[in-house]
């Protein structure tokens, strides 16, 4: 499989990609690391006539925080900058639990916090050669008009793989989008459609600059728990971070769930509240757990059944929750 022709733009300024995207439109689309586009244009995913290279806005790559502003991430800072930053793991040990699982070495050093968060889904059917794709006639996501994964499902169901957006959901953080209307920001659960085709609600022309978490969330216990049949490189199976702050006395103060890797988009337990205020209790823990796999819906987008997926989920949940609480992470 080779790359289709294209041509390859190097703007060092974002308003320089700005202007850009405002006179190409679709014709264009944006390179950072290129890990994830890449391999999805040799599969004849994607062929854009032209490739915006962000790698020279070097504005975009920095880790900052602050007591009053929080933790600010460029989002072309690498996968290995956040695995390697001692801040990261010191005040959001959950955001460095992630990135230390992405991929490999290699990868991470290629891979940028902005391309993680807006990774293509994934599916068996989809991420194939054209020519293995073309003997089942397409996909509702690409020459096709039906989901394999659920034939009778009018959405894709292909999955949302990146490790670093369930850890961010859990620390509430924010995303910065640039585009020739101006400057937005939003939730990062808002950037995410719970569909496999449309996937974000990033516009084609918006690139995303920043990653902001509020400076309430520092110093947090964190951990993120993530199935693969391979130790390295593999995309997760199901993933899951969890967040706690607890008081004094050992009870819960606030504890956030969020999962990856089983549904459209990464998703929030909102059952996590239910931990609020309680003392520990195993019961509760299980219960959460529980609750988990009603948000968590992990269909054959990937090599391992379902049923295995789900259950884990409650096992990562369970044990992470424990640990957490009991104070053994």
């Amino acid at each position: 499989m080779s790359l289709p022709p294209f041509e390859l733009l190097r703007p060092d300024a974002v308003g320089s990609v700005v202007d850009l995207m405002r006179n190409l439109g679709s014709d264009a689309q944006f390179i950072a690391g290129g890990t994830d586009l890449v391999p999805s244009m040799k599969q004849g995913l994607f062929s854009p006539r032209v490739l915006i290279d962000l790698k020279g806005l070097r504005d975009l790559d920095f880790i900052r925080f602050d007591s009053d502003r929080g933790l600010e991430i460029g989002a072309l800072t690498t996968i290995s900058s956040l695995a390697d930053s001692a801040l990261v793991a010191r005040e959001f040990p959950v955001l460095h639990e992630a990135a230390k699982t992405v991929a490999s070495p290699l990868l991470r050093n290629m891979g940028t916090l902005g391309g993680n968060l807006c990774l293509d889904t994934r599916c068996l059917y989809y991420n194939q050669s054209e020519f293995w794709r073309g003997s089942l006639g397409g996909c509702i996501k690409k020459d096709g008009a039906i989901c394999h994964v659920a034939p009778g499902s009018e959405t894709c169901w292909a999955a949302f793989s990146g490790d670093t957006a369930p850890a961010l959901l859990a620390l509430q953080a924010t995303v910065e989008l640039v585009s020739p209307r101006g400057r937005r920001e939003i939730p990062l659960g808002e950037l995410y459609v719970n569909d496999g085709l449309v996937r974000l609600t990033k516009a084609a022309d918006e690139i995303l600059t920043a990653i902001r978490v509020p400076a309430a969330n520092a110093g947090w216990s964190g951990t993120y728990r993530k199935l693969r049949i391979r130790q390295s490189i593999d995309y997760p199976l199901a993933g899951v971070a969890v967040v706690m702050r607890k008081r004094a006395d050992g009870a819960c103060a606030e504890a956030r769930i969020g999962l990856t890797a089983v549904n459209p988009a990464p998703k929030l337990i909102a059952a996590a509240e239910r931990l609020s205020g309680q003392a520990y209790d195993a019961a509760l823990v299980d219960d959460v757990a529980r609750e988990s796999i009603r948000v968590g819906k992990p269909l054959k987008t990937s090599a391992s059944t379902m049923e295995y997926r789900r259950h884990m989920i409650q096992v990562f949940v369970r044990r992470a929750l424990t640990e957490l609480w009991r104070g053994k992470h």
